[in-house]
């Protein structure tokens, strides 16, 4: 079922995400532990329901399909709520939305691709086909962000720009990684229920960081799988924002959140606007393409 894959994703994954995005989905595991989603409905996953749109800003306004768009348009995608890779009766997985950018690439009739992005974070598998999608992409992508919190800014940081689309709720950071599971054994144990895990001889290492961290050994799960990880999406955000990142500010790379007006002065973002503005940088960034393409031909 469908909403196994989510339970999976929730329960066990390594995630970049923002503490109160993560907290919002504790009432979904309990849901679905209790079997709440059982319901044939549910085993569906949201692009079946609500397949995925073109959306597009053209001269003339929102329109719809990339076919009927005129040529010149903007792609506008949304990046919402919390990033998974596989899509669930929930959300759209990021493996559609990726599908998406390339299709707007591909596209005769578009000239650059918005990301509108509004997301806490998400599990950390999440990212790659997005920041796969984007710089396969031929043409200008500009992030417009309210909430862009680790995943999701990492893949912001992955765009030609980053734009806040207002300078009242928007925030950008929370670049790090963090690691949640369920220890259920007390509680089959309360049951009568006695759990028996039995390891070959020869794999004396498999699941170790696990094994110690349910006995509240943490060290071992942060030094190999949590800590390469943190690195990995410091170096990312420190080469993609390059001079403009300051990274003398406490907490700017080690998940601390910022305001709109912080995040420009300190380099996490280029712009302070809205939608108009990151259309404008798109269109911008596409005459310049044209041009640097025509002076090399």
């Amino acid at each position: 079922m469908k909403n196994s894959k989510l339970l999976s994703s929730l329960i066990k994954g390594k995630w970049m995400i923002s503490f109160e995005e993560s907290m919002a989905k504790h009432a979904i595991v309990r849901k679905l532990m209790d079997g709440d989603y059982l319901a044939e409905e549910y085993s569906k996953i949201l692009s079946e329901n609500k397949p995925l749109m073109d959306s597009i800003l053209a001269s003339s306004g929102m329109g719809g399909s990339f076919d009927d768009a005129p040529k010149g348009s903007i792609a506008i995608i949304p990046i919402g709520g919390t990033m998974l890779k596989y899509g669930t009766y929930c959300s759209y997985g990021t493996e559609e939305i990726a599908a998406e950018i390339t299709k707007a690439a591909n596209h005769r009739n578009i000239d650059a691709i918005i990301l509108d992005i509004d997301s806490g974070g998400g599990a950390v598998d999440a990212i790659a086909p997005l920041v796969d999608a984007i710089e396969r992409c031929n043409k200008p992508v500009v992030a417009s962000c309210d909430l862009c919190a680790s995943a999701a800014y990492w893949t912001a940081t992955a765009c030609d720009r980053i734009v806040a689309n207002n300078n009242i709720s928007a925030e950008f950071g929370s670049i790090g990684v963090m690691m949640s599971f369920q220890d259920a054994e007390p509680y089959y144990k309360e049951m009568g229920v006695i759990n028996h895990t039995i390891y070959s001889n020869h794999s004396a290492d498999k699941n170790e960081s696990f094994e110690l961290a349910k006995k509240g050994e943490y060290d071992k799960i942060k030094s190999e799988m949590l800590d390469p990880l943190a690195i990995k999406f410091q170096t990312q955000v420190k080469a993609a924002r390059g001079e403009k990142l300051n990274t003398e500010i406490p907490g700017i790379i080690s998940g601390k959140m910022f305001g709109p007006e912080d995040s420009k002065a300190y380099g996490l973002i280029d712009e302070i606007g809205n939608i108009d503005t990151a259309v404008q940088i798109a269109r911008d960034l596409s005459k310049s393409a044209l041009i640097d393409n025509y002076l090399k031909q």
